[in-house]
């Protein structure tokens, strides 16, 4: 191997987490189930929902989205015309699933140190709103600081506590993953996540009679029908991608957080500070500070304001005007965590 000077920071240019080490083992996989002639329900779905069983601890069942799994949760809980309770600061894929479910959507506000859900605010907001459920939303890779408080209100007042893990791949808090505790949790494995499989999604839960329902709502409810779901199978070939990547994501989340410690928090010292014992997958390096070679805000705009709720939200709004993006990329085995070379053959 040669070192290559490269300009700026190696984590500058967007690159979706896939090890290119790992093609030749996935085309033999996809080559398996051209073979197979059995192109969704299979092996590799199976095997995907196995190892990602094994990281994250919980029975685990495969969607084509996050979408699909939240609407699984929702339906289970039976939200209908109900209050769920839900972050400003989130994307508005987690107050629309809510909608989806023919419930209705209360907005909680952030803290301003992790943009996640504020415990206090949550406290005023079930007092005043009594819901069935809360989304607690993992932004930018970290677990939610308040999610053990959350957690605890959540069990004592009999509220189903949902966790949106859609950026949380590869995160715990002295060993504890997303989705362990509430009821459920979900992930994402859109192309921009920390692993990807282009499309699809995850449901973890300790409940198994919502592993059960889940099944059966991501396949029209076969075979009884008595679970009114859709299409939400994930197939065979995405789940293939799901193995490769879940087997390389300590090796990923790795790297990124040798890549934060050692390039960028010398450089931002206004930056997002985990609490002891939380681990990040950095999907988001957030600072306080505006940049130039920022890639943007997590989100541009709370969604209260997007969906015109007249609600008072100070802390949503401060967050959107006052955090940006450093670029943190991985890109597989053609780059140094030191952040000063990249590699080639």
């Amino acid at each position: 191997m040669k070192e290559i000077p490269t300009r700026g920071h190696v984590g500058s240019d967007f690159a979706i987490g896939f090890d290119p080490r790992d093609r030749d083992k996935l085309y033999q996989m996809w080559g398996q189930i051209f073979e197979s002639n059995r192109w969704s329900e299979g092996t590799f779905t199976e095997e995907f929902e196995s190892l990602w069983e094994d990281w994250n601890e919980l029975p685990s069942v495969a969607f084509a989205s996050w979408a699909g799994a939240a609407l699984a949760c929702l339906d289970y809980i039976d939200v209908r015309d109900k209050i769920v309770l839900c972050p400003s600061n989130t994307f508005m894929a987690t107050p629309l699933s809510v909608l989806k479910a023919g419930g209705k959507v209360q907005f909680v506000d952030c803290n301003r140190h992790d943009l996640c859900m504020s415990y206090d605010d949550f406290v005023a907001k079930a007092e005043k709103w009594r819901p069935t459920a809360v989304w607690l939303v993992h932004i930018g890779g970290h677990i939610a600081f308040d999610v053990k408080k959350i957690a605890a209100y959540c069990r004592k007042h009999h509220i189903w506590l949902l966790e949106d893990c859609a950026h949380a791949h590869g995160a715990h808090w002295h060993g504890r993953k997303p989705g362990a505790w509430g009821d459920a949790g979900v992930y994402s494995f859109y192309a921009t996540k920390t692993i990807s499989t282009g499309e699809g999604g995850m449901l973890v839960t300790r409940h198994e009679d919502l592993v059960q329902h889940a099944r059966k709502y991501r396949n029209y409810g076969k075979f009884d029908h008595i679970v009114k779901g859709l299409n939400f199978r994930v197939s065979e070939f995405t789940a293939a991608i799901g193995c490769v990547q879940v087997a390389r994501m300590p090796e990923i989340v790795a790297w990124k957080q040798e890549y934060a410690r050692n390039v960028l928090d010398p450089l931002h010292p206004n930056r997002l500070k985990l609490p002891d014992g939380m681990v990040s997958g950095y999907y988001k390096y957030i600072v306080f500070d505006e940049i130039e070679r920022s890639t943007g805000r997590v989100y541009d705009q709370p969604c209260h304001r997007i969906m015109v709720h007249d609600v008072d939200l100070p802390d949503s709004d401060w967050v959107t005007e006052n955090h940006w993006c450093v670029p943190i990329y991985y890109h597989g085995a053609t780059c140094s965590p030191d952040g000063r070379t990249l590699l080639a053959e």
